[in-house]
Protein backbone atom coordinates (compact mmCIF):
# COMPACT_ATOMS: atom_id res chain seq x y z
CA UNK A 1 0.00 0.00 0.00
CA UNK A 2 1.62 3.06 -0.93
CA UNK A 3 1.64 6.17 1.75
CA UNK A 4 -0.92 7.75 -0.33
CA UNK A 5 -3.93 5.09 0.12
CA UNK A 6 -2.09 4.54 3.96
CA UNK A 7 -3.15 8.49 4.47
CA UNK A 8 -6.73 8.25 3.01
CA UNK A 9 -7.17 4.85 5.25
CA UNK A 10 -7.00 7.37 8.44
CA UNK A 11 -8.73 10.27 7.06
CA UNK A 12 -12.00 11.64 7.06
CA UNK A 13 -13.42 10.94 3.61
CA UNK A 14 -17.39 11.22 4.60
CA UNK A 15 -17.94 13.44 7.18
CA UNK A 16 -21.47 13.43 8.92
CA UNK A 17 -23.39 15.49 10.33
CA UNK A 18 -26.63 16.33 11.47
CA UNK A 19 -29.04 19.41 10.75
CA UNK A 20 -32.55 19.37 12.49
CA UNK A 21 -33.80 16.22 10.96
CA UNK A 22 -31.31 15.89 7.84
CA UNK A 23 -28.52 14.18 7.98
CA UNK A 24 -25.95 15.37 5.85
CA UNK A 25 -22.85 13.09 4.34
CA UNK A 26 -19.98 14.82 2.83
CA UNK A 27 -18.13 12.84 -0.02
CA UNK A 28 -14.32 14.90 0.49
CA UNK A 29 -11.23 13.29 -0.89
CA UNK A 30 -10.14 16.86 -2.77
CA UNK A 31 -10.00 17.91 -5.94
CA UNK A 32 -12.45 15.46 -6.90
CA UNK A 33 -13.98 13.72 -4.14
CA UNK A 34 -13.06 10.39 -6.02
CA UNK A 35 -13.91 7.36 -4.50
CA UNK A 36 -11.71 4.56 -2.98
CA UNK A 37 -12.60 1.44 -0.47
CA UNK A 38 -11.74 3.56 2.40
CA UNK A 39 -14.31 6.07 0.96
CA UNK A 40 -16.75 3.60 0.43
CA UNK A 41 -16.45 1.73 3.99
CA UNK A 42 -17.05 5.45 5.35
CA UNK A 43 -20.49 5.82 3.54
CA UNK A 44 -21.16 2.50 4.62
CA UNK A 45 -20.81 3.46 8.19
CA UNK A 46 -22.48 7.00 7.63
CA UNK A 47 -25.59 5.38 6.05
CA UNK A 48 -25.76 2.87 9.06
CA UNK A 49 -25.51 5.54 11.77
CA UNK A 50 -28.19 7.02 10.01
CA UNK A 51 -30.43 4.24 10.04
CA UNK A 52 -30.26 3.58 13.61
CA UNK A 53 -30.57 7.52 14.30
CA UNK A 54 -34.62 8.26 15.03
CA UNK A 55 -34.51 11.56 14.59
CA UNK A 56 -32.61 11.37 11.33
CA UNK A 57 -35.69 11.62 9.26
CA UNK A 58 -33.54 12.82 5.45
CA UNK A 59 -30.46 11.77 4.30
CA UNK A 60 -28.80 14.63 1.77
CA UNK A 61 -25.51 13.66 0.21
CA UNK A 62 -23.23 16.20 -1.54
CA UNK A 63 -19.48 16.65 -2.21
CA UNK A 64 -16.98 18.97 -0.84
CA UNK A 65 -15.91 22.16 -1.86
CA UNK A 66 -17.85 23.46 -4.85
CA UNK A 67 -16.61 22.12 -8.21
CA UNK A 68 -17.15 18.44 -7.75
CA UNK A 69 -20.20 15.83 -6.02
CA UNK A 70 -17.94 13.01 -7.42
CA UNK A 71 -15.28 12.14 -10.32
CA UNK A 72 -16.44 8.55 -9.02
CA UNK A 73 -13.89 5.54 -8.56
CA UNK A 74 -10.41 6.78 -7.82
CA UNK A 75 -8.54 5.75 -10.93
CA UNK A 76 -4.90 5.94 -9.53
CA UNK A 77 -6.08 3.19 -6.56
CA UNK A 78 -7.51 1.11 -9.53
CA UNK A 79 -4.46 0.90 -11.07
CA UNK A 80 -2.18 0.11 -8.27
CA UNK A 81 -4.22 -2.58 -7.12
CA UNK A 82 -4.97 -6.56 -8.41
CA UNK A 83 -8.34 -7.92 -10.51
CA UNK A 84 -9.36 -9.38 -6.83
CA UNK A 85 -9.00 -6.41 -5.34
CA UNK A 86 -10.91 -4.51 -7.82
CA UNK A 87 -13.68 -7.34 -8.16
CA UNK A 88 -14.26 -7.12 -4.30
CA UNK A 89 -13.80 -3.58 -4.20
CA UNK A 90 -16.85 -3.04 -6.65
CA UNK A 91 -18.82 -6.02 -4.28
CA UNK A 92 -18.61 -3.86 -1.65
CA UNK A 93 -19.66 -0.65 -3.61
CA UNK A 94 -22.17 -2.46 -5.28
CA UNK A 95 -23.78 -3.45 -1.37
CA UNK A 96 -22.98 0.14 0.40
CA UNK A 97 -24.98 1.44 -2.64
CA UNK A 98 -27.95 -1.22 -2.14
CA UNK A 99 -28.00 -0.46 1.31
CA UNK A 100 -28.31 3.19 0.96
CA UNK A 101 -31.24 2.61 -1.90
CA UNK A 102 -33.18 0.22 0.52
CA UNK A 103 -33.15 2.57 4.06
CA UNK A 104 -35.99 3.49 4.70
CA UNK A 105 -35.50 6.85 4.78
CA UNK A 106 -35.41 9.45 1.83
CA UNK A 107 -32.25 9.77 0.59
CA UNK A 108 -30.93 13.21 -1.83
CA UNK A 109 -28.23 13.64 -3.85
CA UNK A 110 -27.38 17.15 -3.75
CA UNK A 111 -25.22 17.24 -6.94
CA UNK A 112 -22.95 20.80 -6.57
CA UNK A 113 -20.79 19.89 -9.21
CA UNK A 114 -19.04 17.31 -11.48
CA UNK A 115 -21.17 13.99 -11.06
CA UNK A 116 -19.56 11.56 -13.85
CA UNK A 117 -18.62 7.72 -13.69
CA UNK A 118 -18.83 6.61 -10.24
CA UNK A 119 -20.09 9.79 -8.58
CA UNK A 120 -23.78 9.39 -10.60
CA UNK A 121 -23.81 5.87 -9.64
CA UNK A 122 -23.98 6.94 -5.96
CA UNK A 123 -26.28 10.15 -7.06
CA UNK A 124 -28.87 7.50 -9.01
CA UNK A 125 -28.60 5.00 -5.75
CA UNK A 126 -30.38 8.06 -3.99
CA UNK A 127 -34.43 8.83 -4.46
CA UNK A 128 -34.18 12.35 -5.33
CA UNK A 129 -31.28 14.11 -7.57
CA UNK A 130 -31.10 18.15 -7.29
CA UNK A 131 -28.08 19.74 -9.20
CA UNK A 132 -26.59 22.91 -9.13
CA UNK A 133 -27.03 24.98 -12.25
CA UNK A 134 -24.42 25.55 -14.64
CA UNK A 135 -22.08 23.86 -11.93
CA UNK A 136 -20.83 20.37 -13.69
CA UNK A 137 -21.84 17.78 -16.23
CA UNK A 138 -22.97 14.44 -15.92
CA UNK A 139 -22.39 11.23 -17.30
CA UNK A 140 -21.03 7.83 -17.63
CA UNK A 141 -17.65 7.46 -19.44
CA UNK A 142 -16.31 4.55 -18.22
CA UNK A 143 -15.86 2.64 -21.63
CA UNK A 144 -13.26 5.38 -22.41
CA UNK A 145 -10.79 3.59 -19.91
CA UNK A 146 -12.47 0.28 -21.49
CA UNK A 147 -14.33 -0.85 -18.73
CA UNK A 148 -18.19 -0.60 -17.71
CA UNK A 149 -19.74 1.53 -14.75
CA UNK A 150 -19.82 -1.38 -12.20
CA UNK A 151 -20.97 0.13 -9.30
CA UNK A 152 -24.98 -0.39 -10.28
CA UNK A 153 -24.49 2.10 -13.17
CA UNK A 154 -25.85 -0.18 -15.71
CA UNK A 155 -28.82 -1.44 -14.06
CA UNK A 156 -30.01 1.80 -12.31
CA UNK A 157 -29.33 3.98 -15.83
CA UNK A 158 -31.64 1.22 -17.80
CA UNK A 159 -34.25 1.63 -15.39
CA UNK A 160 -34.31 5.65 -15.02
CA UNK A 161 -34.00 6.44 -18.75
CA UNK A 162 -34.70 2.81 -20.89
CA UNK A 163 -32.74 0.33 -21.96
CA UNK A 164 -32.02 1.87 -25.67
CA UNK A 165 -31.27 5.17 -24.21
CA UNK A 166 -28.94 3.54 -21.38
CA UNK A 167 -27.15 2.01 -23.88
CA UNK A 168 -26.74 4.98 -26.14
CA UNK A 169 -24.99 7.14 -23.04
CA UNK A 170 -22.79 4.46 -21.92
CA UNK A 171 -21.49 3.45 -25.21
CA UNK A 172 -20.93 6.60 -26.35
CA UNK A 173 -19.68 7.83 -22.63
CA UNK A 174 -20.41 11.40 -23.06
CA UNK A 175 -20.87 13.88 -20.49
CA UNK A 176 -23.45 16.45 -20.23
CA UNK A 177 -25.41 19.28 -18.91
CA UNK A 178 -27.55 18.93 -15.87
CA UNK A 179 -30.26 20.57 -17.54
CA UNK A 180 -30.38 17.37 -20.51
CA UNK A 181 -29.99 15.07 -17.43
CA UNK A 182 -33.30 16.86 -15.79
CA UNK A 183 -35.34 16.12 -19.41
CA UNK A 184 -34.23 12.72 -19.77
CA UNK A 185 -35.10 11.93 -15.78
CA UNK A 186 -31.56 11.24 -14.28
CA UNK A 187 -31.70 14.45 -12.59
CA UNK A 188 -35.07 15.91 -10.71
CA UNK A 189 -34.47 19.48 -10.52
CA UNK A 190 -31.90 22.15 -11.23
CA UNK A 191 -31.94 25.14 -8.86
CA UNK A 192 -30.05 28.25 -9.24
CA UNK A 193 -26.61 28.97 -7.87
CA UNK A 194 -27.26 31.29 -5.95
CA UNK A 195 -28.54 30.39 -2.37
CA UNK A 196 -28.28 26.72 -4.01
CA UNK A 197 -27.82 25.04 -0.55
CA UNK A 198 -30.09 26.59 1.28
CA UNK A 199 -32.91 25.60 -1.01
CA UNK A 200 -31.77 22.34 -0.84
CA UNK A 201 -32.14 21.87 2.52
CA UNK A 202 -35.81 23.35 2.48
CA UNK A 203 -36.65 20.85 0.09
CA UNK A 204 -35.36 18.28 2.01
CA UNK A 205 -37.00 19.83 5.49
CA UNK A 206 -40.26 19.45 4.33
CA UNK A 207 -40.11 16.19 4.24
CA UNK A 208 -39.38 15.93 7.88
CA UNK A 209 -41.70 16.09 11.00
CA UNK A 210 -44.26 17.46 11.66
CA UNK A 211 -44.64 18.79 8.26
CA UNK A 212 -44.76 15.37 6.92
CA UNK A 213 -45.50 11.44 8.22
CA UNK A 214 -41.83 10.40 8.22
CA UNK A 215 -43.05 6.82 8.22
CA UNK A 216 -45.15 7.23 5.09
CA UNK A 217 -42.61 8.35 3.54
CA UNK A 218 -40.24 6.29 4.27
CA UNK A 219 -42.82 3.10 3.34
CA UNK A 220 -43.55 5.11 0.41
CA UNK A 221 -39.46 4.55 -0.60
CA UNK A 222 -39.54 1.12 0.51
CA UNK A 223 -42.82 0.16 -1.61
CA UNK A 224 -41.12 1.68 -4.98
CA UNK A 225 -37.27 0.87 -4.44
CA UNK A 226 -38.26 -2.77 -3.28
CA UNK A 227 -41.39 -3.07 -5.09
CA UNK A 228 -40.59 -1.95 -8.31
CA UNK A 229 -37.68 -5.14 -8.31
CA UNK A 230 -40.27 -7.76 -7.76
CA UNK A 231 -43.72 -8.85 -9.68
CA UNK A 232 -46.15 -6.53 -10.35
CA UNK A 233 -48.47 -9.33 -7.52
CA UNK A 234 -45.47 -9.15 -5.12
CA UNK A 235 -45.35 -5.55 -5.48
CA UNK A 236 -49.13 -4.98 -4.32
CA UNK A 237 -48.73 -7.08 -1.59
CA UNK A 238 -45.90 -5.16 -0.01
CA UNK A 239 -47.83 -2.10 -0.21
CA UNK A 240 -51.22 -3.78 1.35
CA UNK A 241 -48.57 -5.09 4.43
CA UNK A 242 -46.46 -1.12 4.60
CA UNK A 243 -50.41 0.34 4.65
CA UNK A 244 -51.56 -1.69 6.67
CA UNK A 245 -48.69 -0.83 9.41
CA UNK A 246 -49.18 3.03 8.34
CA UNK A 247 -53.28 2.38 9.48
CA UNK A 248 -52.40 1.18 13.34
CA UNK A 249 -50.07 4.15 13.19
CA UNK A 250 -50.67 7.72 15.13
CA UNK A 251 -50.22 9.83 12.11
CA UNK A 252 -52.55 8.44 9.85
CA UNK A 253 -54.86 8.96 12.65
CA UNK A 254 -53.81 12.21 12.82
CA UNK A 255 -53.73 12.86 8.90
CA UNK A 256 -57.38 11.76 8.44
CA UNK A 257 -58.31 13.36 11.54
CA UNK A 258 -56.79 16.76 9.95
CA UNK A 259 -58.51 16.08 6.69
CA UNK A 260 -61.93 15.73 7.73
CA UNK A 261 -61.72 18.98 10.17
CA UNK A 262 -59.80 20.76 7.40
CA UNK A 263 -56.89 21.73 9.69
CA UNK A 264 -53.33 21.20 8.75
CA UNK A 265 -51.69 17.97 10.10
CA UNK A 266 -49.35 17.99 12.63
CA UNK A 267 -47.16 14.80 12.54
CA UNK A 268 -45.29 13.39 15.42
CA UNK A 269 -43.66 10.44 14.40
CA UNK A 270 -45.80 7.42 15.89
Amino acid sequence: MTATMTDRATSTLVTYRKDGNVAVFELNDPPANTYTHDMMRQLDECVLRARFDNDVQVIVIRGAGSKFFSAGANIRMLNEVDPTFKYYFCLHANETLSRLEQTPKLVIAAINGHCVGGGLEIAMACDIRIARQEAGKIGLPEVNLGVLPGTGGTQRLARLVGKAKAIELMVTGRTFSFEEAQSLGIVNEVYPKDEWWENVMLYARQFCLPNKAAMAVGHIKRAVQSGAEVSFEYGLAMERELQSLLFKSADAKEGIGAYVEKRQPTFTGR
